[in-house]
């Protein structure tokens, strides 16, 4: 297996999509990859446990990308080892009355992982600067008091807005949310052809709208929006991670090494020690037991 490290797909300033591969070799097949990813996982799995028993981190993993980019997938593989009770994923659609009558931040505020636990945000914060980029029209439903029509949601608008995320991570990540985000990254002919097995495939046929058609046309624009978001709000205590995700396997792999590799980084993340008091009396505890 060919070796990896975070560094590899970090973002550390402007990116640049064009130039990155949606595609990386690994140097194995799918099944070798598809074990290593098992033992990764399971590394993963104890150090989440760790993490629940320190009660001193949260861990916040942000996912975006296109349509068919394997977010799902990825989300099901890369947490299946992990114990339920540490893990919430959150999957955010279009907004609600109810979180209209807030601030775009606060369905994603109030979603945050408690410490101890890992939080998924299956699309995340980031649909505010990229399909209401795409579609300034949706800004409108927010009754924003200083935007009146779409000549309100201009360049200024998106700088406060980009101002606003970056001010929401490192507030979170002050008070102990390690942060990850993660962009999919697959190209228009893979997505075609994800798109075409929805068609042809009964059991995959629900996840198809005539919709992904219409946002298809639109990849240019998505693809500049993403590329300025990433470059924007990537900062070393909420870095961004290109992942070539044409090979779901491979993807799903890169993104649980880096969580790996990241998080042995911290090495106060340990399982707390019993007290003097109880220790001194573990023998006892053990007879009571026993003699029951």
């Amino acid at each position: 297996m060919k070796s990896i490290k975070p560094e590899d797909f970090k973002v550390q300033a402007t990116v640049n999509l064009k130039e990155i591969q949606t595609t990386f070799d690994l140097k194995e097949d799918e099944d070798k990859i598809e074990d290593e990813l098992q033992d990764v996982c399971k590394k993963l799995a104890k150090i989440q446990n760790a993490m629940y028993a320190h009660g001193k981190y949260a861990v916040l993993i942000c996912i975006q990308g296109m349509d068919t980019a394997g977010k799902d997938s990825l989300i099901r593989e890369v947490f299946k080892e992990l114990n339920a009770r540490g893990v919430v994923v959150h999957s955010f659609k279009t907004p609600t009355d109810l979180e209209l009558k807030h601030d775009y931040l606060w369905r994603h505020y109030i979603a945050l992982p408690a410490r101890g636990k890992f939080g998924v945000f299956n699309r995340t914060h980031y649909e505010n600067v990229l399909v209401t980029r795409v579609h300034p029209e949706y800004i409108l439903n927010e009754h924003l008091p200083d935007v009146l029509s779409l000549n309100d949601v201009n360049d200024e608008f998106w700088d406060k807005r980009f101002e606003q995320i970056n001010n929401f991570e490192k507030t979170i990540a002050e008070n102990g949310t390690i942060i990850f985000k993660f962009f999919l990254n697959i190209s228009k002919e893979e997505q075609k052809d994800r798109l075409l097995r929805r068609l042809d495939k009964p059991n995959k046929n629900w996840k198809f709208s005539p919709g992904d058609l219409e946002e298809r046309k639109l990849w240019n624009h998505y693809q500049d929006c993403y590329q300025d978001a990433i470059s924007r709000t990537t900062k070393p205590h909420a870095p961004w991670y290109v992942v070539p995700s044409d090979d779901k396997p491979t993807a799903r792999y890169i993104v649980a090494k880096i969580l790996l590799d990241t998080l042995k980084k911290y090495d106060d993340i340990r399982e707390p020690e019993l007290n003097d008091d109880i220790k001194a009396n573990i023998d006892d505890y053990r007879k009571q037991l026993e003699n029951e």
